[in-house]
């Protein structure tokens, strides 16, 4: 990469990173991330243009409002900062290109879902459903990262993996009580197209949980199988795939794609309800049943899945291994997710393929 290519993607990563603090504010508020103008969040000045120069504003204002001299934050050069390194880092494996943009636009929406997750701990939809499908529209019409078959089997493969983890995770923590069932569609047809796909194949799988989808939004009611039985008898249908003619692997990946594509349907689904309506049934869910692990994680890696194919497994990893570490190190029982996941992401997007090499060669193979 030329130094005026990697120059050009420094300077747009700073600015873009400079928009991406206005996404991270204002998105979790619902507010417009177009208008108004970047005000001071203290006392509302608006701010003049030499206000916004990425990092340098903040350095010559020493991290203080010029209008009431208030702090400023340190996570808005850090956000301008990091951005600009991601895309430099991007442009010294692609050249000036739409494969190149595309990466920027990948590293952009991962920076943001970090920082909101920070705040919130939640992931907007609007931004891993974005993720999810720019990854689609990229591998369908350019083959980039990745071959279309290859990232649409990464992103319900990654979900349905994560669906279930969580999905096992709730079940301890509620220490095997059944939990409260959505209407029409929840975790149960996650874990119920999960086992119906191990033992019938993938596509009646979805096909079966779609059809309790159907049933439970027409009766108002929930028709699902209890989650103690279907997440019990999974690992059992796995076991004994291969004594019943069928190939271990066959059968996992059967799960795994229809537990994926029902939890990213149903993502969608909730993701064009009310907000009220969301977010009522998930304080009743919260004041019910403990959870092990939220949703948006879900689709997040569902997301990161589209972008990386089967490498998302190994973001995973990466994620929980960090997680683990910073919760340990800061004691800390709840930690968001979603910044973890991001950086297993970022790790696999630019590396998977040599890590992995490493691993294999590790192993002798």
């Amino acid at each position: 990469m030329p130094p005026c290519g990697l120059f050009f993607a420094l300077l747009l990563g700073l600015a873009v990173g400079s928009f991406l603090n206005v996404v991270i504010h204002r998105l979790p508020k619902g507010e417009s991330i177009v208008f108004p103008p970047s005000r001071c969040p203290a006392c509302g000045h608006r701010l003049a243009p030499w206000d916004l120069v990425p990092v340098l504003s903040y350095l010559a204002l020493k991290g203080r409002c010029r209008y009431c001299n208030d702090p400023i934050s340190p996570r808005y050069p850090l956000v301008e900062a990091l951005t600009g390194l991601l895309f430099a880092l991007a442009s010294l494996f692609y050249p000036p290109s739409a494969q190149a943009f595309l990466t920027f636009a990948f590293l952009a929406l991962l920076v943001a879902l970090s920082f909101i997750d920070l705040d919130t701990f939640e992931l907007p939809d609007s931004l891993t459903y974005g993720l999810l499908f720019l990854g689609l529209l990229s591998a369908y019409l350019l083959s980039f990262p990745r071959p279309f078959a290859e990232a649409l089997d990464g992103a319900l493969i990654a979900a349905g993996v994560l669906g279930l983890v969580a999905g096992y995770g709730g079940l301890f923590l509620r220490r095997f009580r059944e939990a409260r069932a959505e209407v029409p569609v929840g975790p149960h047809q996650v874990h119920m197209a999960a086992l119906f796909g191990a033992l019938l194949g993938p596509g009646v799988g979805m096909a079966l949980a779609f059809l309790t989808w159907a049933l439970s939004g027409r009766t108002g009611k929930p028709v699902v199988l209890p989650d103690r039985i279907t997440l019990p008898l999974l690992p059992l249908a796995w076991i004994l795939a291969p004594y019943l003619g069928a190939e271990l692997l066959s059968t996992l990946k059967g799960s795994f794609l229809a537990a994926g594509g029902l939890a990213l349907a149903g993502g969608l689904y909730w993701a064009f309800k009310p907000v009220n309506e969301v977010n009522e049934v998930n304080k009743e869910a919260e004041e019910t049943d403990p959870v092990a692990m939220g949703y948006g994680d879900v689709k997040l890696l569902g997301a990161l899945g589209a972008w990386l194919g089967l490498y998302s497994l190994l973001a995973l990893f990466l994620g929980v291994f960090a997680g683990a570490l910073v919760g340990l190190a800061f004691r800390q029982r709840k930690i968001p997710f979603g910044p973890y996941l991001a950086l297993g992401g970022g790790v696999a997007f630019f590396f998977g393929e040599t890590l992995w090499q490493m691993y294999m060669s590790w192993l002798g193979l």
